[in-house]
């Protein structure tokens, strides 16, 4: 199977230090990789390449065999809001739109009806367990809760891609590991990749591959078995 994510000869410096100094990987449909590293070795330098959140400066990364370094930064945009889909530590939920706005939020960026694109946050909302709770503000809702909704809106456009950074850091290991079976499940009713940026070896044992980051390089990759 053809890589939908691939990324050859990765370079990003700042200054005179190599966040990323050549960086190899191959990401296919289905896939779940967990990327592991020391603070500073250039793990989320890299999954901001990858997700075109930022550019290389030498390499190229292709979605679907297309480089995304050929497109200009409202392209790129475009690409974030459609092919990819983002979970972050702090969840990042706007504070004034309701649980399924927020869920929503890339689809009517990206010029979906309104109607259409509440609908498809509320089915994952309550596929995540979120169901009666898709007017609340996410002030009113708990930290796990509150991650949950940033994986519906990670999944309802239906990505290929999912980008999570750091997910479980601000929650409790318990919340943690219910998060991420959420997210691993759902990605695996979409065919979504996942890509994971993690220090918890807990989570990283869930994934099917971990790569090492270490000064920019990938150190070593693992296969780690069942991802759920």
């Amino acid at each position: 199977m053809n890589s939908v994510l691939a990324a050859r000869g990765l370079v990003k410096t700042y200054g005179d230090v190599h966040a990323l100094a050549g960086v190899d990987i191959d990401i296919k449909a289905g896939d779940v990789l967990a990327v592991v590293g020391p603070s500073g070795s250039g793990k989320t330098t890299l999954l901001h390449v990858l997700s075109g959140i930022l550019r290389a400066d030498g390499g190229e990364v292709f979605l679907d065999g297309r480089a995304i370094g050929e497109l200009n930064e409202t392209g790129r945009s475009a690409l974030r809001r459609t092919a990819f889909g983002f979970v972050f530590q702090s969840g990042m939920l706007v504070a004034e739109l309701t649980a399924e706005e927020n869920a929503a939020l890339p689809m009517l960026l990206a010029g979906g009806s309104r109607e259409e694109s509440l609908g498809a946050a509320r089915l994952w909302l309550a596929r995540l367990g979120l169901q009666g709770l898709e007017k609340r503000l996410p002030s009113q809702l708990s930290g796990g809760q509150a991650q949950r909704v940033a994986i519906a809106r990670a999944l309802a456009h239906r990505p290929r891609v999912i980008f999570a950074d750091e997910p479980t850091g601000a929650l409790d290991t318990r919340t943690g590991q219910e998060m991420m079976t959420a997210l691993l499940q759902a990605a695996e009713e979409t065919g979504a990749a996942v890509v994971i940026v993690t220090h918890d070896k807990a989570i990283a044992d869930r994934a099917l591959r971990v790569v090492e980051i270490q000064d920019g390089r990938i150190a070593q990759g693992i296969n780690t078995g069942v991802s759920a």
